[in-house]
């Protein structure tokens, strides 16, 4: 249990300034990821035949929605596995 934690804290303290430093602009096309992904959800709709939201999904959409870019790596991935293109990253 402290093995766990000791390497739990080591992640955040690498981490934490990776995601602090993060380009303004990354939130905003974290935020544009969110609305595609959400669209394709409203488009082609949630349940039988249509888009199944994991704990991943959800969590990159909260995260993209409340401008942390850390949902980036898997709302892209989502979109590329689905053959959606991306939205522009300015």
């Amino acid at each position: 249990m402290k093995n766990h934690m000791k390497l739990l804290i080591s992640s955040l303290v690498l981490i934490l300034p990776i995601a602090a430093s993060a380009a303004p602009n990354d939130a905003a096309y974290c935020k544009s990821l969110a609305a595609t992904y959400e669209g394709l959800l409203m488009k082609r709709g949630a349940g039988r035949g249509g888009l199944q939201n994991g704990v991943e999904t959800s969590l990159a959409l909260d995260q993209c929605k409340n401008g942390n870019p850390a949902g980036i790596p898997v709302l892209e991935q989502k979109l590329r596995d689905l053959k959606i293109d991306l939205p522009p990253r300015d």
